[in-house]
């Protein structure tokens, strides 16, 4: 049965299909040869009770405030009050794309949106700067996977729906690891650009007060509606998918408070919102299919059962899974790893008496690493198509020393789970 399961799985997608088919197709083969409830029939049944939760229709509204944040030229205002605070450290603009990364993740809840935002306004001050490609690049690719992690975040509410764990939860487990991560990208550029200076000169020049000052007005917006957004869900004054409407709500009035808002940029945001939401959803959807079967079959608890029976650390087994994880993000899609295998490695946690909460902090440090680990790596294929020009290995070799640093992190969980687990605790009580 498992050999099954991987076989067709793996081999569909060598085939290049796409990963949404090659999930319903999987679902298919093995409700045809070992489940004893016909997929077909419940299909409508199985769908409409996942999509019939409430929480994911917080997933277009999330997309669709980091579109209105792009077009309407905020993010860009943003980047610039940044690097007027950062530019003198060594490693300068580098510092600003980490930060404004940072700032526009806990806005728009997506890595993809987030590196292709900070893509646009960064890389044409590459070469003013004198900044070589790989480290510069790979700073864009590594800074926009935060999104997954800083909340709110995408990935962080189809975790939640598909492990059964609260969303509000993930969120705050996510805070912590998530500034920690961008403090430990800062200090690594930090200290490679005290070793090799000639990494890049940036700009030296002198900035007073005033115009530091002046910059914040930049950042405010994004600030204020990660107060807004997440402070409403922790205040309980609102779910996530109400504080993500309160998002879209805010960030159409700052849009017109600027004069941007206009039908061209609503048709622009509608647009692309529907694009990136449909593709989203069809995964999740071919997934939950998956889910259904594999649940019907038995895998999942033969899975768990056969871990519990080894005579093994269950930080050996955590450390397998890590690792497979790790080569697995190599050769999949994020969303659809995260998708295909959470229904399936969520019961072997809990077996091997781990919290989820804290795990779906450390898989979105996994899913982050797999976004920026070459040949399937989606940033790094973001970063590249902004750029144009100039050789993809560059984005590639760059984004290595901020990946040894997401394995760093990872580390530290294992060292010290409260470090996603104590601030949930903390507001419970």
């Amino acid at each position: 049965m498992i050999g099954t399961a991987t076989g067709v799985l793996f081999g569909l997608i060598a085939l290049g299909l796409p990963v949404a088919v090659v999930l319903v197709i999987t679902a298919l083969v093995l409700d045809h040869f070992y489940s004893f409830f016909p997929l077909l029939p419940a299909m409508g049944d199985v769908l409409w009770g996942a999509f019939g939760n409430f929480t994911m229709i917080a997933v277009p509204l999330f997309i669709m405030t980091g579109e209105i944040l792009l077009r309407s030229g905020i993010a860009q205002e943003m980047f610039a009050g940044v690097d007027l605070w950062v530019r003198r450290i060594p490693g300068g603009l580098l510092h600003t794309n980490i930060a404004s990364s940072a700032l526009f993740a806990a806005t728009s809840g997506s890595s993809v949106a987030t590196a292709a935002t900070i893509s646009t306004v960064a890389i044409p001050q590459m070469e003013k700067g004198g900044y070589k490609a790989p480290l510069f690049l790979g700073s864009i690719a590594a800074g926009g996977t935060l999104g997954i992690l800083i909340p709110p975040s995408i990935n962080m509410i189809v975790y939640g729906v598909l492990s059964e764990v609260s969303i509000s939860r993930l969120y705050l487990a996510g805070l912590i690891p998530g500034i920690l991560l961008a403090l430990l990208f800062s200090g690594m550029i930090f200290v490679v650009f005290l070793v090799m200076p000639s990494l890049g000169r940036g700009d030296r020049s002198e900035i007073t007060w005033g115009e530091r000052l002046h910059g914040l007005r930049g950042m405010l917006p994004p600030m204020l509606l990660f107060t807004l957004m997440v402070g409403s869900i922790y205040a309980g004054i609102a779910t996530p998918t109400e504080a993500a409407a309160l998002g879209v709500m805010a960030a159409l009035a700052m849009a017109g408070f600027r004069g941007k808002l206009s039908m061209k940029l609503m048709g622009e945001v509608f647009d692309s919102t529907m694009r990136v939401t449909c593709m989203v959803m069809f995964i999740v959807a071919a997934a939950v299919l998956l889910n259904f079967v594999l649940v019907g079959i038995g895998l999942t608890g033969k899975l768990a059962g056969f871990v519990a029976g080894l005579d093994v650390e269950p930080l050996t087994v955590m450390l397998v899974l890590i690792a497979i994880y790790l080569l697995l993000g190599c050769f999949m899609e994020t969303l659809s790893l995260m998708i295909a295998t959470t229904p399936i490695v969520v019961p072997i946690i809990v077996q091997l008496g781990y919290d989820p909460l804290w795990f779906g902090v450390l898989f979105m440090i996994l899913i982050e690493a797999a976004l920026i680990t070459p040949p399937i790596g989606v940033n790094l294929f973001v970063v590249q198509s902004v750029r144009r020009t100039g050789a993809f290995r560059d984005v590639t070799l760059g984004a290595l020393p901020f990946l040894l640093m997401m394995i760093v992190m990872m580390g530290l969980l294992l060292a010290f789970p409260a470090l996603a687990t104590w601030l949930p605790d903390m507001m419970r009580n």
